[in-house]
């Protein structure tokens, strides 16, 4: 195992550790030898991910206190990294709650600015992002996938490096909406036309039009998962793939009757 490869395994371990709340806020991180033995790594290895942490506000170091687990305010939850250990650790629904006020907050401003900007490129990856989820619905298949690809695809054509990198950090929240969204009855089959409203915005390149529909696709989606988190249900674990959707029976026959099957 490669040098980088031993720091980012490292990283990732400490990091769940840390998120997952197996070492205490306030406590400390065991010291480096003890590190080295658990993971199996150099001390060199250890003290790089150590900085790593530091750097992403998950511990403080110092030569009294050794290495300790600051308060989750201090952490920098920008940071994909911290997103993906969160991830893995399971959502809060706390969690969800707040990436969902910050999707709210930016992505219908995205969608604006991604009416003036948006090249026949980026209109052309929803296109084929949206017709990949309307398949999904008619014949069955991996509807989150292309509805995530739609999504991104907003931010990527607002052309904001900023926003691109906002795409990173909601990317746990969308999926996870879009998972409570497809368990749902019928959900899939009526969001769809929420998402051609706001592709025909961008394609007019109608700001306010593209925006107003983003914004009422996230209000809808915040619907299905304040449902979810008022029953206090387990929320989808995204280390696991996405759930495919069910054809529908008489598509289901048309595709046995195409294969020859009775």
């Amino acid at each position: 195992m490669s040098t980088k490869n031993s720091h980012g395994r490292t990283l990732d371990l400490l990091g769940e550790a840390i998120v997952g709340g197996r070492y205490a806020v306030g406590g400390p991180v065991p010291a480096e030898p003890v590190l080295c033995e658990q993971l199996g790594v150099s001390r060199t290895v250890v003290r790089e991910a150590v900085k790593s942490l530091v750097a992403k506000g998950l511990v403080v170091t110092g030569p009294k206190v050794g290495t300790r687990v600051l308060p989750q305010d201090r952490w920098n939850w920008f940071d994909p990294d911290v997103i993906t250990w969160q991830a893995s650790c399971g959502l809060t629904h706390e969690f969800v709650r707040d990436l969902h006020d910050l999707r709210r907050a930016v992505e219908p401003a995205a969608a604006r600015l991604a009416a003036e900007r948006c090249t026949p490129r980026h209109i052309d990856e929803m296109e084929q992002a949206y017709a990949g989820m309307k398949d999904a619905i008619e014949n069955g298949g991996d509807y989150v996938t292309f509805d995530l690809r739609f999504h991104h695809a907003i931010f990527n054509a607002a052309d904001n490096r900023m926003l691109v990198q906002m795409k990173k950090v909601l990317h746990a929240l969308l999926r996870t909406s879009f998972e409570i969204s497809t368990s749902k009855a019928n959900g899939p089959a009526l969001s769809l036309p929420l998402h051609r409203a706001v592709l025909d915005a961008l394609v007019a390149r109608d700001g306010p039009a593209a925006e107003a529909a983003v914004a009422y696709l996230i209000d809808s989606a915040r619907e299905d998962i304040d449902e979810v988190l008022g029953s206090r249900r387990r929320l989808p674990r995204l280390s696991r793939p996405p759930p495919h959707l069910k054809a529908p029976p008489a598509a289901a026959a048309a595709r046995r009757r195409a294969d020859g099957v009775h």
